[in-house]
């Protein structure tokens, strides 16, 4: 059974620094794709860093350069780095694995194909 359990959310003021991390467990982690997504009130879930099974990462265009999302395939784990905080990045934040056959997929938006965890909450005042 996968089980994507996140933890690292919390407040912080604008400008400030956080990190999620996020312990995965029931399926074979190399051969799985990654990343986190993020949720808030009224809007629909967006990408915001994924990282293929090689490695290969991809931003959103509103974090690039201020996240940096990490695996460690020893520990089964996925962490976000976030940096230079803004109120416009708070959210329900959000990590998922799919298998890497689905890349295309879940980077288009089709999410059927990924497991997800409960999320972590995010808030970032001004």
């Amino acid at each position: 059974q996968v089980q994507l359990v996140e933890s690292g959310g919390g407040s912080v003021q604008s400008g400030g620094s956080l990190r999620l991390s996020c312990a995965a467990s029931g399926f074979i982690y190399s051969g799985y794709s990654m990343g986190w997504f993020r949720q808030s009130p009224g809007m629909g879930r967006e990408g915001v860093a994924l990282i293929d099974s090689d490695g290969t990462t991809t931003y959103a265009d509103s974090v690039r350069g201020r996240f940096t999302v990490s695996r460690d395939f020893l520990n089964d784990t996925l962490a976000l780095q976030m940096n230079s905080l803004k109120p416009e990045d708070t959210a329900m934040y959000y990590c998922a694995a799919w298998i890497s056959y689905y890349n295309e997929y879940v980077k288009s938006g089709d999410y059927d194909y990924a497991y997800w965890g409960q999320g972590t909450q995010v808030t970032v005042s001004s």
